[in-house]
């Protein structure tokens, strides 16, 4: 079959258009927009465009990430569930977002989709979309965990009502930090090497996913970003933040695929945070807030029962 490539990107490039013109205007700060390309002798070829806020009036940081790249040889972080393909070239197309905002009452969301396309000589070519969204609280609220996963749902079940619960459990199953034993917050969903509804409704389902983070997510933030903190908080904030950063170093799939294939390093890792702590000791007081947050929200849990 053929892969229409440009439509792919059109899609991609517009919803990183949409998405940060969305959250610029709440934030009162533009973003600002780095386009890059790999050089001719590079072995990953392509570009691509970084946008960024950093030191906003809402977020701290947050970043949307476009990129069309292609190499002559996948990764192993792409093959390990396929071997078949190893040694095969490929073509990647995508945007991914994480958004940290200052008030340690908003939390950091995640939003990942893609395209991937394989060719290797002796099998047909390969294509399978992935991706989804997670939301990461620092102060655990039980109305944004529903809002942000009925979002999700709803978004799904016009598809086939059997993805919402199977991409939340592959969400639980992988913001996982194993050397933690605690997930890294509350889910959301996830899918990968998806290519069941044929080309055009992956597609689609994919571009769904992509536009409803805007009505997952901003409504949490304008209902919190003005709630007062204290600098304990802030501190707290920071301190579950370095979780965030050992699984997106550790065990994140994307950040060790843009490593391994010779992407961009600081648009790989704009997903960071701009300020995390760790202690090698922090007790937190049962029936606290912050005893809640791994106590209760962290529990992966049926958030719309």
């Amino acid at each position: 079959m053929t892969i229409e490539i440009n439509e792919l990107k059109h899609f991609f490039w517009g919803l990183q258009d949409y998405i940060t013109s969305t959250i610029g205007e709440f934030d009162g700060k533009s973003f600002i927009s780095d386009e890059w390309s790999k050089p001719s002798d590079s072995p990953l070829q392509g570009y691509g465009r970084t946008m960024l806020i950093e030191k906003g009036h809402f977020l701290e940081r947050g970043g949307v990430a476009f990129s069309h790249v292609s190499g002559k040889k996948l990764p192993p972080s792409a093959t390990a569930m396929r071997p078949e393909i190893a040694g095969g070239s490929f073509e990647a197309i995508g945007v991914s977002l994480v958004f940290h905002p200052y008030n340690p009452k908003v939390p950091t969301v995640h939003m990942n989709i893609r395209c991937l396309v394989v060719q290797k000589d002796g099998v047909e070519p390969v294509w399978w979309f992935g991706g989804g969204m997670d939301l990461t609280p620092y102060y655990g609220d039980i109305e944004d965990c529903k809002h942000f996963h009925q979002t999700c749902k709803n978004t799904l079940d016009a598809f086939d009502t059997k993805y919402y619960p199977l991409f939340k459990k592959n969400c639980d199953a992988y913001f996982y930090l194993p050397h933690r034993q605690e997930p890294r917050g509350i889910g959301g969903i996830f899918f990968d090497d998806f290519s069941e509804l044929g080309f055009a409704q992956s597609f689609a389902m994919t571009q769904a996913v992509g536009k409803s983070l805007i009505d997952a997510y901003l409504p949490i933030a304008q209902k919190n970003f003005k709630m007062p903190y204290t600098p304990e908080e802030k501190e707290f904030q920071e301190y579950r933040r370095g979780r965030y950063a050992e699984f997106n170093l550790v065990h994140d799939r994307g950040t060790h695929f843009g490593l391994q294939s010779g992407g961009r390093t600081e648009s790989i890792l704009m997903s960071m945070p701009p300020i995390a702590r760790w202690q090698y000791q922090r007790p937190i007081p049962p029936g606290s807030p912050e005893f809640e947050l791994t106590d209760f929200f962290l529990k992966p849990q049926d958030w719309l029962k």
